[in-house]
């Protein structure tokens, strides 16, 4: 099943495809930090909300996959799919969904502010894009822009910096995981509709997701009604939103956006961790210092250089092909 637009074909429809994406995942780590609750108040276990969102994500894929009627995926696509669900549907939410309860979001915004970045490396490796070098310029520049706010911003914490440092490696891997989950997404939606990539990779892996879901459910509760007085309400909408939004529906639009223009769309990423922190002070009530809306502006700016340098020099003849083609966004 495809949905096709009278302007898909515009040169910026990859980009608001891709500024919609980032919008839905800046709320991941607010949402996911009201779904865990903190050291202090613990809601959900994180590995039960890391689990428990792809394996709920998976029954909303298997009715979209059986709504479209889509046919099995080709023996060439199932590594692809592979590396989605072991970075995307596993790694990332497991590495961020542990390291939130134990970091503020403002930290979290180090590691996955140099997400584009290697998204980008990644992208020019498997999908043989060539970018200019003032490309990699503009993408470190604005990864030490979201580094040096996201540092300075969280200098109050009272975590440990053992448990502070456990915690940024676990973001790491997340964000390798996920930086293999958007390549690995962008080449398949080359061959099939983005909707379908994301759903096909929840369900293959919602046997494993669904078990882990059930084994890591929290032991001292042993009811829905239960659960029902003793997990706040925040949290459970918190859950609902990752395992819908963020784990579903955003890689319809991610995928589609990064399929047609990789490179550009993956800097559009840059604006997240900063959004999230501002989403954060409205959900979570963090302060946000009056300096955001200078890194703000300076990141926007960088993010702007970047799109004009994006162009790239050599390309794959399937990326060019595929950029001339409209497909599916949803």
């Amino acid at each position: 099943m495809q949905v096709t637009f009278a302007f898909q074909g515009r040169h910026w429809w990859p980009r608001a495809l891709g500024l919609m994406a980032v919008l839905l995942f800046a709320m991941t780590l607010p949402m996911t930090r009201l779904a865990n609750g903190s050291v202090s108040d613990p809601q959900w276990p994180p590995l039960f909300v890391a689990s428990a969102r792809a394996a709920l994500a998976g029954v909303l894929a298997m009715l979209h996959l059986l709504w479209a009627r889509a046919s099995w995926p080709d023996r060439s696509h199932r590594p692809w799919l592979l590396g989605i669900v072991l970075g995307g549907v596993m790694g990332f939410p497991l590495g961020m969904g542990w390291a939130v309860r134990i970091v503020p979001a403002s930290h979290a915004a180090v590691i996955t502010g140099l997400l584009p970045l290697c998204t980008a490396a990644l992208a020019a490796w498997w999908l043989g894009h060539r970018p200019r070098l003032g490309f990699w310029l503009a993408s470190m520049a604005g990864a030490m822009v979201m580094g040096v706010f996201a540092w300075t911003s969280s200098g109050g914490q009272s975590t440990s910096a053992h448990l502070t440092l456990l915690a940024d490696g676990a973001l790491v891997l997340g964000m390798m995981g996920a930086s293999v989950a958007y390549v690995a997404g962008a080449r398949l939606a080359r061959q099939m509709p983005s909707a379908q990539v994301m759903s096909w990779s929840l369900v293959l892996a919602w046997p494993l997701t669904a078990t882990l879901a059930v084994y890591w459910w929290p032991s001292d509760i042993h009811s829905l009604a239960q659960a029902g007085d003793q997990i706040q309400l925040s949290a459970w909408l918190g859950l609902a939103y990752v395992a819908v939004c963020s784990t579903w529906l955003g890689f319809f639009l991610w995928y589609a956006a990064l399929a047609r223009d990789a490179m550009r769309v993956s800097q559009l990423q840059l604006l997240q961790p900063l959004l999230a922190m501002l989403i954060s002070a409205g959900v979570l009530g963090e302060a946000v210092p009056m300096n955001a809306w200078l890194f703000a502006a300076s990141v926007l700016v960088i993010v702007l250089v970047g799109q004009r340098l994006a162009a790239s020099g050599s390309s794959s003849p399937s990326s060019s092909s595929y950029a001339s083609s409209p497909t599916s966004a949803s």
